[in-house]
């Protein structure tokens, strides 16, 4: 299946937002996910397993040490974090997203991914510092199946990481064997439709198992307050755009924080919370703005998407009913 290009991504994030074009991409990615699908609705739990004080300082994280939201270090405690598995489990999760700061003890991260492998089935997935090949074996051997990476709008600015580091992670993920996850993000107003379709793009051309769109949000006391936030309608233009840059290629197309209008623009995938969060200045996002696995469940059933189906994102065999093309799924033209 064909991908669009850059340029041809930076137009569609151009046109009017409320537009009859806008409403026409919008159908286009979504009729393009419910047929690659399934009609499947996924829902992989994110699991934060430190909350506080990180030194790395990345602009948009509410857990930054220069921010002093958080000043002392809080792990949650194993039994916590089983039961936060245990219960997701039980209410159909199809992953567990398992986050850390970037200082936190990567020895520690595969100690909790064996705990969690001993006791639940539901497939892992890390979310962490930068690793090379050797580390992601050892997360393989440990019981993850995937990782979550990304390179950040602003990468370099807004945070200490160059973008090659990034880059250099992806390929240690693919080489380890591990499934990489992927989103644009964290999208604000400020941010150019240039490098928004860029990421589009680098999704598509390392394959990224899933992609889409997360928008910044604006915890009190970010650096970002003066800029704003994108709204859902703008956040569900570039999840269409997104998901038809990413083409045959994605096995889901996630959006955050969890939507209705995404669902109609190609989104399939959301993230409940449990643990820390990089969004909250509540240590514990569950209690805080962090979606409930049910919640998700809801946003999803009401939206025509079925979370009670086999997950997509970790079967090896090839998604059926593919559209050949993304102009086809068009069917036509946009309009003027």
């Amino acid at each position: 299946m064909a991908s669009l290009s850059q340029d041809e991504a930076v137009f569609l994030l151009a046109l009017p937002l409320c537009s009859e074009a806008v409403y026409a991409v919008m159908a286009a990615a979504n009729t393009l996910s419910r047929s690659s699908f399934g009609n499947k609705g996924e829902r992989h739990l994110h699991i934060g397993l430190n909350a506080g004080p990180c030194p790395y300082n990345c602009r948009f994280c509410s857990l930054a040490k220069n921010l002093g939201l958080f000043t002392t270090e809080i792990v949650f405690p194993g039994q916590q974090v089983l039961q936060w598995a245990i219960d997701a489990q039980a209410e159909g999760a199809d992953a567990l997203n398992i986050m850390t700061t970037g200082s936190f003890p990567f020895e520690r991260l595969l100690e909790v991914g064996q705990m969690l492998k001993s006791h639940v089935n539901t497939p892992l997935v890390a979310n962490t510092r930068d690793i090379n090949t050797k580390e992601g074996r050892a997360l393989v051997d440990a019981g993850f199946s995937g990782f979550y990476h990304a390179v950040r709008l602003g990468e370099g600015k807004d945070t200490p990481f160059p973008r090659q580091k990034r880059l250099e992670t992806i390929r240690a993920i693919k080489e380890s064997g591990l499934l990489w996850m992927n989103c644009i993000e964290p999208v604000g107003p400020e941010h150019d439709k240039h490098e928004i379709a860029d990421l589009m793009v680098l999704a598509y051309e390392n394959k990224a198992v899933y992609s889409g769109i997360m928008r910044r949000i604006n915890f009190p006391g970010s650096p970002f307050e003066r800029f704003g936030m994108i709204n859902e309608m703008e956040l569900a233009r570039m999840e269409a755009v997104s998901r038809l840059v990413m083409a045959d290629v994605c096995r889901a197309h996630c959006t955050h924080e969890p939507n209705s209008a995404a669902l109609l623009a190609g989104g399939n995938l959301f993230f409940p919370e449990k643990g820390s969060s990089p969004r909250d200045r509540e240590a514990e996002t569950g209690t805080g703005r962090g979606a409930s696995m049910e919640r998700c469940a809801a946003l999803l059933d009401e939206m025509g998407w079925a979370v009670n189906l086999p997950s997509n994102v970790f079967d090896a065999k090839p998604l059926k009913n593919r559209r050949p093309n993304c102009a086809s799924v068009l069917q036509g033209p946009l309009p003027a």
